[in-house]
């Protein structure tokens, strides 16, 4: 290994790359300590940490996506979580909107259209998100009226440059991923992303050894021991994901050939394989679950001060019944997990018209028939091999709850670990290519 990573750092434009990468990530972690002019960090964090349950948990998830941007309230607060849904949300809409689709059959320049039209969605996105995160904050008293009002005219002024601050944050963010992407090495988002959870671990576990020193005895012994398991748990977890990341199924498939030699023309068949993986949805079913069961506590912190009553007491009682100490919560969160998995999944598959691929080209599967039988034939093997994928997605998003006492992670803590092992999975394999391509061995064979 140490071998590889030597002869890696002698290329020069490699080389390059990787500085380029660790100089940006760098800059954001810098940019990240910039506070928001006009707020109190240290009485927003107060309040935040002492409200918990459901609020904690929503806080929670944004701030996985800022690095603790939110606790610091930095211009950075959002995260890169606006892209991520503007992302979602123009996939989603491809086979929905012809021409969307039109696009995503173009190659590289239809891509490029699409990245674009995904940034025109994000700035609104930012703005909603930017409006309702702090409307949200001033119902809970982490910010006071005299800092946050859009409809005062005292105050109208502040409120457009703080909604503005967290919009340029947000995009500043998007700007830096893509000069990662286009200069560096990896997916610059999800190292942004990556680089936000890694640094909230030194604090995770400062934080656990402090909690298992208060006490002495054997209650200390049990606290070490339980930090111990639920170390070995992450572990545990972190391989299984890497195993089931990996896992795929492979179609064979064969492709007509065509030969030129002395005596003429000679044909033949070359046979690949088709890659279906186990887990093709990564960590968005658990974003997608985490923000539907988050909706109403959403919802009923804005109808905190509404009239009506009714709807008022509905949400807050939806609110109670999905709050994370209750045993049903976290059954229906890993249901929701395993059927946005295969919901996800299903949507992917029919964007890529592999099976009209496969008969433009001339090729087929052997013993199935091109066309619609063969449409049929993978998407039955999809099927089976995502019921294996929802189902440990399932059970892994709810794993931590059982071990964890800090409730407010409980949530991201399965996203974390599928953003870290999917980014160094990706890194290591873009590392392994640039390698090859410059006719030196893999780096890791």
């Amino acid at each position: 290994m140490w071998n590889r990573l030597r002869s890696m750092w002698t290329i020069p434009d490699l080389r390059n790359k990787i500085l380029f990468t660790l100089i940006m990530l760098l800059i954001f972690r810098v940019v990240a300590y910039v506070p928001v002019p006009g707020i109190d960090p240290a009485s927003l964090n107060k309040i935040i940490s002492t409200k918990g349950g459901s609020l904690n948990q929503l806080f929670g998830l944004i701030d996985v996506f800022s690095g603790g941007s939110l606790q610091n309230f930095g211009i950075l607060a959002m995260g890169v979580y606006p892209y991520i849904t503007a992302s979602i949300v123009v996939q989603l809409l491809q086979p929905i909107i012809p021409k969307m689709e039109a696009l995503s059959r173009e190659g590289e320049s239809g891509q490029n259209k699409l990245s674009q039209i995904t940034r025109y969605i994000t700035v609104p996105l930012a703005l909603l998100q930017a409006f309702g995160q702090m409307a949200l904050l001033v119902n809970v008293g982490a910010i006071t009226n005299s800092q946050f009002n859009l409809f005062n005219g005292a105050t109208a002024i502040p409120t457009l440059s703080t909604l503005a601050t967290l919009t340029a944050g947000t995009m500043f963010l998007v700007w830096l991923g893509e000069l990662i992407t286009e200069n560096g090495i990896g997916n610059g988002i999800s190292l942004i992303i990556f680089a936000n959870i890694m640094v909230k671990i030194p604090q995770t576990i400062g934080t656990a050894l402090v909690s298992t020193s208060a006490t002495g005895g054997s209650a200390n012994t049990g606290g070490l021991v339980s930090l111990v398991f639920i170390i070995g748990l992450g572990l545990a977890m972190a391989y299984s994901m890497v195993m089931v990341y990996l896992a795929q199924r492979r179609v064979p498939v064969q492709y007509p050939t065509k030969r030129r030699m002395f005596s003429g023309v000679r044909t033949g068949q070359q046979t690949t394989y088709i890659p279906l993986q186990v887990n093709s949805a990564g960590m968005i079913p658990l974003i997608f679950a985490s923000s539907i069961l988050l909706l109403p506590t959403v919802l009923a912190n804005y109808l905190a001060f509404s009239t009506k009553s009714t709807v008022r007491d509905w949400f807050n009682n939806a609110r109670l019944w999905l709050d994370q100490s209750n045993w049903y919560y976290w059954v229906i969160y890993g249901g929701l997990v395993a059927l946005f998995t295969f919901f996800y999944a299903t949507v992917v598959w029919d964007q890529q018209n592999i099976a009209d691929n496969l008969q433009k080209q001339g090729a087929f599967v052997p013993g199935i028939r091109p066309g619609e039988p063969t449409r049929e034939h993978l998407k039955k093997i999809l099927y089976r091999i995502t019921f294996g994928g929802a189902v440990f997605l399932g059970i892994v998003s709810i794993a931590p709850a059982l071990v964890s006492t800090n409730q407010a992670n409980q949530v991201v803590s399965a996203a974390s670990f599928l953003i870290v092992v999917g980014v160094v999975l990706d890194t290591v394999k873009q590392m392994e290519a640039q390698m090859v391509m410059r006719n030196y061995s893999g780096f890791l064979t």
